[in-house]
């Protein structure tokens, strides 16, 4: 199963919406290829993918454009050229996901449900899982990572299990995921509400056939503060 030991006795919870507070702890912005965003305590709406998942042609494109952007607009840079750089580079990165490029060892039932085992085992745990859907190339998520614990180690657990387990299951070796994520913090009920309808409504979108893709929707949000879903878990 996903690194480290699992504590017996723990319930999987509900989603909670832990809300944004800039004084609890700092807020670190990175950037590569997208947008990373990690704040201790608080959810977040996730996309991770396969390697394959998009055209390299397409990508070497979107990054001269963004290079270009990211020139012309140095740091430090406002909330609102923020959303720019999202509305222009990250949506079209979701949107080319949903073309269905590379092999997609997602749409397979028995590899996406390595994934969704993988999510689930922690879940109550190191953190607490909301709505998601497995495509057939790309992982949507809501999550809340529990107190001690940092996004960035619950995704490079997630990926580096399920890519030894399903290379397993398809017989291939080599790179499965791409090292990237797409991290969007989830500051309200309403933002809540926003990416539960994309999850929900991703599937339809992109058209994909029942069997193709495995989700879980529907989660009912709880606004909590951390202690509370501390005291919950314990």
């Amino acid at each position: 199963m996903p690194d480290g030991e699992k504590d017996q006795g723990q319930e999987t919870g509900k989603m909670p919406v832990l809300p944004l507070d800039a004084t609890a702890s700092p807020l670190q912005i990175t950037q590569r290829h997208l947008p990373h965003w990690h704040k201790e305590g608080v959810t977040y709406f996730v996309t991770f993918r396969l390697a394959d998942s998009i055209p390299q042609d397409k990508l070497r494109l979107w990054r001269d454009e963004r290079d270009a952007w990211l020139r012309t607009h140095p740091e430090p840079r406002t909330p609102e050229q923020e959303h720019e750089f999202r509305n222009i580079f990250s949506d079209r990165i979701l949107a080319w996901l949903d073309q269905g490029y590379g092999e997609c060892w997602l749409k397979n039932p028995a590899v996406s449900e390595i994934v969704e085992n993988a999510l689930l085992y922690f879940d109550g745990d190191r953190y607490v899982i909301g709505d998601f859907v497995i495509m057939p190339n790309h992982v949507h998520l809501i999550v809340t990572p529990t107190p001690g614990h940092d996004l960035s180690d619950i995704l490079h657990s997630w990926k580096s299990f399920t890519s030894k387990q399903i290379n397993k299951a398809v017989g291939r070796t080599g790179t499965l995921w791409q090292d990237e994520s797409y991290n969007h913090i989830v500051r309200s009920d309403a933002q809540l509400a926003h990416y539960q309808q994309y999850i929900r409504e991703n599937p339809v979108k992109a058209h994909l056939r029942p069997g193709t893709y495995r989700s879980r929707t529907g989660v009912p949000p709880v606004s909590e503060t951390a202690d509370q879903c501390e005291r919950r878990r314990a």
